[in-house]
């Protein structure tokens, strides 16, 4: 019954108006900040290994916290092979204070593994490959294709992408599956590829969670701010 009920109501949802501009405008405005860790480290890097850990490590903890372990991280292993022989006290201390550190240090332990035993030392590049690997779901797999393969047609979908649309009543959705279901029915192609680094870096700087800062948000006259309960 809730899933034909989310159905029935995004049905009714209104073709989103001013899309271009606001995405415009939100490229415009997130290229004064940092980008995202993952974003960061594919194109620096090229690796989809070390975008796939980056990405692990990223799970439920900022980005600030994330891209210095993932520097301490990737100066003693940067490879599946290198990885792997580190041992997990090593791997916990290179992370630490990531959230829930070591248990994201045993998946990294638990890939490596995995990938030199079932892929040859190499990042599978399936969308069903990826999903099967320890801590991956759909947003890292995402993560993983745009930004350590570049490839197109994904839409990995965090809490900010979940949050923000939903605020700006694009769409009406509970959780970040059904907000990348609902995001792929109505937002163009060619946004995918950016989509992601675009609303995270602005979730992260100015759609806050709690209290928004709408007052220097580039798009406050087009934005409803449903849920909003406090900003500045």
């Amino acid at each position: 019954m809730e899933q034909k009920e989310w159905q029935d109501s995004e049905i009714k949802m209104p073709k989103p108006k001013n899309i271009n501009k606001i995405i415009s405008l939100l490229k415009k405005e997130t290229k004064q900040f940092e980008n995202p860790i993952a974003t960061e480290i594919g194109e620096r890097t090229r690796s989809p290994f070390q975008v796939l850990i980056s990405c692990i490590m990223s799970l439920r903890t900022k980005d600030t916290t994330t891209g210095p372990a993932a520097k301490r991280l990737f100066k003693l292993a940067k490879t599946p092979e290198e990885m792997l022989k580190l041992p997990k006290k090593q791997i916990e201390k290179a992370i630490f204070p990531v959230g829930f550190y070591p248990t994201k240090a045993k998946y990294i332990k638990k890939t490596c593994k995995i990938l030199i035993d079932k892929y040859d030392g190499k990042v599978p590049d399936k969308e069903e490959e990826l999903l099967k690997l320890p801590g991956i779901g759909r947003k890292c797999m995402g993560i993983v294709m745009c930004f350590g393969f570049f490839k197109t047609g994904y839409l990995p979908i965090d809490t900010h992408c979940h949050r923000i649309p939903n605020r700006l009543g694009w769409i009406k959705t509970k959780n970040p599956e059904q907000t990348e279901d609902a995001l792929k029915k109505m937002l163009p192609k060619k946004y995918w590829k950016d989509f992601n680094n675009i609303f995270v870096t602005f979730g992260q700087n100015i759609c806050l969670p709690t209290s928004p800062l709408c007052s220097q948000c580039p798009i406050n006259t087009y934005c409803p701010k449903i849920g909003v309960l406090r900003r500045r």
